[in-house]
């Protein structure tokens, strides 16, 4: 007879790098259910931009995710940029240049930095190794461009604060010619190496039809065959000037997310090539002093899928409401169906394999009042999101909120 047991994956586990909470539902090694817990870092940065200039929001927001650290400033611009009338409208065309080869040069170091950490996650410390080594000159060129390895500081309403110089575009150019062969590395392994096969493939399978019914985003999704980018479906920066390829895999298991991320990478340098090639001369900013009443949406394509910003103003300068939606919220949901059926032993690189940013997803709340405190879930935090934006709208509608 079978004995159904728990195995706790977290909150703290040498294969997480932040802190989560996987409750493991085990028949044998086999894993028959999974309950997803999450709240355990949560640092109130939606709260907190509330109470900052407009220009210091972007500060804020890119340490939500520190290998990330531009998607969440870009969206954040991108949204007070919708309340001026759009990017295309107000950035100033180098900037936009600037803004895209930021945007992509964060796509390679994050696809690398997981890429990485899954060869160590299945005990190929060869591929760790050989990521963590081909990062660093692309972290050389993030520091040349922005001054800043981590955390870069470049987006701003209405621009950028630093400019490319024109004599460092042939370097960028060399990086790229060297980052070429380790990219080819990194496909060879992937095709080449049967026990990378034997371990990823049949693993951790999404369908199709459940990453829609999750709502996937990002590689998660594209390696399920879903054919959604934002860059190509609602484009911003310079991505509908340039020749690129949306990736896509269909087999929806580990090896597809691998394999998907893997060749993104060779689009990343293209685009980022092209800007090269293509970025004009001219300012970078376009010095926008003032916000007026209104609401906007910012979304970009983070290295893990879709990240959504929302932000309502008064005509001051403050966010009245500031909402976050980042990739992994949408994509941890889905080891609810993708670790089920696999073996104990699957389920801590499946559970990875959506490249899951702990820190960006977080959200708990806890109301204290005439009643007891109640810890709030999802559904609780996404009805009170919903009520407290309809009564800003009314009372902004009347004059200025309280």
């Amino acid at each position: 007879m079978s004995h159904r047991v728990i195995v706790p994956i977290g909150p703290y586990h040498p294969l997480q790098e932040e802190p989560e909470f996987f409750q493991l539902y085990v028949d044998g090694e086999n894993v028959v259910d999974i309950d997803i817990i999450i709240g355990y870092n949560h640092r109130g940065i939606e709260k907190l931009s509330e109470s900052k200039h407009f220009d210091q929001v972007p500060y804020l927001v890119e340490r939500i995710c520190g290998i990330c650290s531009s998607s969440h400033p870009y969206a954040y611009v991108l949204a007070m940029e919708d309340i001026l009338g759009g990017e295309i409208n107000i950035v100033p065309e180098r900037a936009l240049y600037i803004r895209t080869i930021i945007d992509e040069l964060q796509r390679i170091h994050s696809h690398l930095l997981w890429l990485g950490l899954a060869g160590h996650f299945i005990g190929y410390n060869t591929v760790w190794m050989w990521a963590w080594k081909y990062r660093e000159p692309v972290l050389d060129m993030f520091e040349m461009t922005t001054g800043n390895r981590n955390n870069y500081a470049m987006y701003k309403i209405g621009g950028v604060r630093r400019d490319i110089k024109d004599e460092d575009i042939p370097a960028l150019k060399k990086m790229l010619d060297e980052l070429a062969p380790a990219l080819d590395l990194f496909r060879g392994a992937l095709s080449d190496d049967p026990v990378i096969k034997a371990r990823l493939k049949g693993v951790g399978t999404l369908t199709k039809q459940q990453a829609i019914d999750f709502c996937l985003v990002g590689p998660t999704a594209r390696a399920s065959g879903v054919n959604i980018d934002v860059r190509r479906d609602e484009p911003y920066g310079v991505f509908d000037r340039l020749d690129w390829n949306v990736i896509i895999e269909i087999d929806g298991d580990i090896y597809a997310k691998t394999m998907c991320r893997v060749l993104e990478l060779y689009e990343s340098a293209s685009i980022i090539r092209q800007c090269l090639d293509k970025i004009p001369k001219g300012e970078i900013d376009a010095n926008i002093k003032d916000i007026p009443a209104g609401n906007g949406i910012g979304r970009v394509e983070a290295p893990r899928g879709e990240c959504f910003h929302y932000v309502l103003s008064d005509g001051t300068n403050r966010p009245v409401r500031h909402k976050i939606r980042a990739p992994s919220f949408m994509n941890v949901a889905s080891n609810k169906v993708s670790c089920v059926g696999g073996t104990i032993s699957d389920a801590t690189i499946t559970l990875a394999a959506v490249d899951p940013c702990y820190c960006c997803t977080e959200r708990v709340a806890v109301l204290s009042g005439p009643e007891d405190k109640k810890i709030m879930n999802g559904w609780d935090l996404i009805k009170l999101s919903q009520e407290k934006t309809e009564k800003l709208k009314r009372e902004l509608s009347d004059g200025r909120p309280q």
